[in-house]
């Protein structure tokens, strides 16, 4: 059941990278719970947010982060916590936290480094289906 006074939880993304725009349009689809709320890492607000996280625009360039509990999640630990918020079989892939993180993130790293070159950018910024917008904050 969606909890609909639970607060939303903020991803802040970049918003050129296609592969982080397949993500949320991803996680959209998957997604149990509804509180996901996307926020462009170079707006104002993604901006803001994250360094009041300690993150500045050298560490956006690299990772994206996911806000719970007042703590900052990024690299593989940002997308293990995003996958406990989807629908069954994707909520099981949890269970990577079995491996050890150093794995997962130099695993995530090189991914990161490569995606604009393996994946592309997004010449405009993702525009959300108009019934989903109050759920971006992209500018």
């Amino acid at each position: 059941m969606i909890d609909p006074t639970a607060a939303p939880l903020p991803v802040i993304f970049d918003t050129r990278c296609m592969l982080c725009s397949r993500w949320v349009r991803f996680l959209l689809r998957h997604e149990a719970d509804r509180r996901l709320h996307f926020v462009g890492a170079w707006s104002p607000t993604g901006l803001e947010m994250a360094a009041r996280y300690g993150f500045g625009r050298q560490d956006l360039q690299k990772t994206y982060l996911v806000i719970i509990e007042g703590v900052a999640l990024d690299r593989s630990d940002a997308g293990l916590a995003l996958l406990g918020h989807m629908k069954p079989p994707w909520r099981w892939l949890r269970l990577l936290r079995i491996v050890p993180r150093p794995l997962r993130d130099h695993v995530y790293d090189v991914v990161a480094r490569n995606r604009y070159r393996w994946f592309g950018t997004i010449g405009t910024c993702l525009v959300p289906d108009p019934a989903l917008r109050d759920r971006f904050t992209l500018e």
